[in-house]
């Protein structure tokens, strides 16, 4: 039974997400877990979160590791990429989730916020990648799943810095998908649009109900709608270079 156990683990898909203590990425790695991925969940500040949901996830049986980086921290991400290797020897799948938003006028944006928004959103992605792609190319197979914005598409006002990286993330993605295709290597963009989260959460009543009048299908998004297209992106095997907007035909490019 128990050798049984141990090679029924280790069939088991190996995905690590970074920022996934709250939010998108807490429900994601939720979904995953359920799924039955080896989930590796990355923090950084919000550590109670991230063994709230460790222990929410061991009532039901499913077990989940918690690792703390930085991902904007080159040596943080060593350890973080090392902690994997060593104890479950590859990688399969990477989302890049970590990010933070930014809202201010274009010409009241300091060196100093340029600098955090751009290495916390577009250099953690590029980092982590880079760390985890030479595994990727030695096991001939990958999947990459960056999480950017409908603002990386179209930008936004008083929003420029954070539409400014997000369309640095999509261009990554199709750039390295034309890369590492070779290499069995599938890299995609998720570009949510207005999803229900504590990132929104500055909104008022007024402002969500005009959004939801503007889009569509009358609604929000929710987190799960975004774990829903990672669950797909990595069971799909024909899929790469694509930025795929989940956002309720709020905006159609």
């Amino acid at each position: 039974m128990l050798a049984f156990f141990i090679n029924e683990r280790k069939s088991m898909k190996v995905i690590l997400i970074t920022g996934s203590s709250r939010g998108i990425g807490k429900e994601v790695a939720k979904y995953l877990a359920k799924k039955d991925y080896q989930v590796i969940v990355n923090y950084n500040k919000s550590e109670n979160q991230a063994i709230k949901l460790k222990e929410e996830l061991k009532k039901e049986n499913i077990n989940i590791d918690i690792f703390k980086a930085d991902v904007s921290i080159r040596q943080e991400v060593k350890a973080l990429v090392d902690f994997i290797i060593n104890k479950y020897k590859r990688i399969d799948i990477l989302v890049n989730n970590a990010g933070i938003s930014s809202t201010n006028l274009f010409t009241d944006i300091s060196d100093e916020e340029w600098d955090r928004v751009i290495k916390i959103n577009l250099y953690s992605a590029f980092c982590v990648t880079q760390e985890i792609v030479p595994y990727m190319i030695h096991q001939k197979k990958g999947c990459i799943i960056n999480i950017s914005s409908i603002w990386g598409q179209v930008g936004a006002s008083v929003e420029s810095l954070y539409s400014i990286s997000k369309a640095g993330i999509d261009a990554m993605t199709k750039s390295l998908a034309k890369e590492l295709g070779p290499s069995n290597i599938r890299v995609n963009s998720i570009a949510p649009g207005f999803i229900n989260t504590d990132m929104n959460k500055n909104l008022s009543e007024k402002e969500i109900e005009t959004i939801k009048n503007e889009t569509p299908l009358e609604k929000l998004g929710k987190a799960i709608d975004i774990a829903k297209c990672i669950n797909w992106l990595i069971e799909d095997d024909f899929t790469t270079g694509q930025v795929i907007s989940i956002n309720g035909g709020w905006i159609i490019t």
